[in-house]
């Protein structure tokens, strides 16, 4: 058997997947995504390591930036070939790069009209990393694959995609390579969901693999359990209404949004908190949102529940849906406390660092995390503890409150990795721990040697592997 693997990205960091496989003459990437980190951002301006023309395919698990973000560059530098992902992954890709493209030509435009004003020239800030014609190039290769269908790569390779519970349409990938009438199986974790997450179904587990890679994001650490952070939610809501505050929220618009309505639903049907003003400032999230609507059969038994009783947490008294730019400038107009729940996730981008201007000041208002936030980001600043942060080129001194709440991660925890990954009842030939901070991911891989006593490699950027 021959089969090269070479890691582009997450790995011993978080951000940027991209898997290179090589075998029976054919190359295919599993994910493209941006490097997020501040630091290893410049990875995505260098030239991509490998020719794109010469890729033959790319396998995405899910339609998170750090997965699918590189594309439109890929599919600029001349990568002309299908890529294959789930039909819910097809939509919200789509929405996910238009939204970036136009993020990344006007984060451009604001950081050259600062830079002119300042005298300062940067080595990439004027240029947008790509632009919306090469978001729709790249939308155009997105071909849709459904669960549990095996689809043919090439002679002797074909890959089936598995429910992953992570995100709305996010898949595990089965990759079968066939040689010398012989057969590796190669299994890609991509980001795995949490057990009895609200909306999705539980992650595929799976009893048989050769090679298996698998992500780490909390690989050293115990979570709370969505149940149990619920009851703090409430508290914190509670808590910044009687101080006069807003709970400003930095949310991804995939998946985290939604679930942030799905509690916050709940939590006013049965009248945990007071009837409040909910808006969801995020054109994005509302688009991924109407989505979700569209793939009602990938919903877990409770949600389709819910559905057939007329109470959808997508439509509930006092949400609002902000879409326009004034819509989202009016927001400062409320006297009354608010729930605002906007992006960048990370505090990276977007509309949210408007509202961290308006508020992060404030002692009154609590800014609430509710996702991982990557090292050298805004948000990862702020949860850090930094008395004082630049937001759009100012620094303002941090006087809110700052809470985090690990619950509502999409990402398997400590032990719920280790439970997927013993579902496999023979040792795997090799365990390649990636998607994790060199610290998360050495320590999860530690932790499969002790309890498992199999072969486990943390991989380092551009390492590559000849498999067998």
């Amino acid at each position: 058997m021959q089969i090269k693997i070479t890691f582009l990205g997450a790995a011993q960091n978080v951000t940027g997947s991209r898997y290179l496989i090589e075998a029976n003459g054919f190359k295919f990437l599993v994910d493209c995504g941006l490097f997020q980190e501040h630091d290893l951002k410049v990875r995505d301006w260098a030239p991509f390591p490998v020719n794109p023309h010469s890729i033959d395919a790319v396998l995405l698990t899910h339609a998170h930036l750090d997965h699918c973000g590189y594309l439109p560059k890929l599919v600029k530098e001349g990568f002309n070939k299908q890529i294959y992902c789930t039909s819910a992954t097809e939509d919200i890709t789509a929405v996910m790069l238009m939204d970036a493209a136009h993020l990344q030509t006007q984060d451009a435009e604001n950081k050259k009209k600062r830079h002119l004003r300042d005298g300062r020239v940067g080595p990439h800030p004027e240029l947008p990393l790509y632009t919306v014609p090469d978001a729709q190039a790249a939308i155009s290769h997105l071909t849709p694959v459904p669960y549990k269908q095996t689809m043919q790569l090439a002679k002797g390779i074909s890959f089936t995609f598995y429910d992953a519970g992570h995100v709305l349409g996010a898949a595990m990938i089965e990759v079968k390579i066939e040689q010398n009438g012989e057969q590796r199986i190669l299994l890609f974790s991509g980001d795995i969901g949490r057990q009895n997450k609200p909306i999705l179904n539980n992650p595929t587990v799976f009893d048989n693999a050769d090679y298996v890679w698998t992500e780490s994001t909390y690989g050293d650490r115990e979570l709370d359990s969505p149940l149990a952070m619920y009851p703090d939610l409430i508290d914190v809501i509670n808590s910044t209404v009687a101080a006069g505050g807003n709970i400003v929220i930095p949310s991804f618009a995939l998946e985290r949004s939604q679930d942030l309505l799905y509690y916050l639903s709940l939590a006013l049907t049965a009248n945990k908190i007071k009837p409040i003003q909910v808006l969801l400032d995020s054109p994005m999230a509302v688009n991924i949102t109407n989505i979700f609507c569209k793939h009602m059969d990938l919903f877990d038994d409770d949600m389709q529940a819910l559905l057939k009783a007329g109470k959808s947490p997508f439509s509930f008294p006092g949400l609002k849906c902000m879409t326009s730019i004034e819509d989202s400038k009016s927001i400062n107009n409320i006297k009354e406390p608010s729930i605002i729940i906007s992006g960048a996730g990370m505090c990276n981008g977007g509309r949210i660092k408007y509202h961290l201007i308006q508020n992060i000041t404030r002692p009154e208002s609590t800014i609430l995390f509710v996702g991982y936030q990557a090292v050298d980001t805004l948000g990862r600043q702020i949860t850090d503890g930094a008395p004082e942060v630049r937001i759009l080129g100012q620094k303002y001194p941090v006087k809110a409150k700052i809470v985090k709440l690990n619950g509502f991660s999409s990402h398997a925890d400590k032990n719920e990795l280790l439970g997927w990954i013993s579902g496999l009842k023979r040792p795997p030939r090799q365990v390649f721990v990636v998607h994790g901070e060199e610290s998360s991911a050495n320590a999860y891989a530690e932790t499969i040697r002790q309890s498992k006593g199999w072969k486990v490699s943390v991989p380092k950027y551009l390492e590559e592997f000849n498999l067998d």
